[in-house]
């Protein structure tokens, strides 16, 4: 399975053209093969050059998603990137709700990008929360449309509320889960998106 191209370039999802530039430019610099002299340094750079061009063209066509996200599956946010959207998704992915909401609150309401909406969606998620983390990761997804994340965590969403009669928040505590506590509605178990979203 071909390597988050994001991950490649070591810049966050969300990152500007000149961040992504910058990161490659500075890759490439570093990995360039006529740097080594050594034949087996070499041949690993050429491959590691190969990996560095093939992620920064994916990222310039938009061809940035990890696998079809039709599947229904969701393995939650991923970790790395910069600043405090890395320190929300890891706080995400340790299961510290209220932590990462507090951040998330945080941030000044004209900085609310389509990352913010996103992760807001996690920790809803999180909590059980299904319609406010369909509505979040909604948004999300309208702000950046070509962002494989955000479509895939949307695409489960979505996916789930179709087969649920339920329509209203359900607050969870501990590892109970919300949804299917409540009156045996016909949900797929959110516990399992739960647990997906906090690996």
């Amino acid at each position: 399975m071909e390597r988050d191209p994001y991950e490649v370039l070591g810049v966050a999802r969300g990152a500007s053209d000149d961040e992504i530039k910058k990161a490659y430019r500075s890759l490439a610099k570093k990995y360039h093969p006529d740097n080594f002299t050594d034949a087996d340094q070499r041949a690993r750079a050429e491959e590691k050059m190969k990996e560095i061009n093939a992620a920064y063209e994916r990222i310039q066509k938009g061809d940035t998603g990890s696998g079809s996200s039709s599947s229904g599956s969701y393995s939650g946010p991923r970790q790395g990137g910069t600043g405090i959207y890395a320190t929300v998704r890891r706080l995400i992915n340790e299961r510290r709700a209220d932590e990462a909401e507090a951040m998330l609150n945080g941030i000044q309401t004209e900085e609310r990008g389509a990352e913010w909406h996103y992760l807001r969606a996690c920790v809803f998620v999180l909590r059980g929360w299904v319609y406010d983390a369909y509505n979040e990761a909604n948004t999300a997804v309208t702000m950046d449309p070509y962002n494989e994340e955000y479509r895939q965590l949307y695409d489960t969403l979505n996916m789930n509320i179709n087969r649920s009669t339920g329509t209203y928040r359900s607050a969870v505590s501990g590892d109970e889960c919300g949804l299917c506590s409540s009156c045996c509605q016909a949900y797929a178990c959110l516990s399992c998106l739960r647990c997906m979203c906090c690996r």
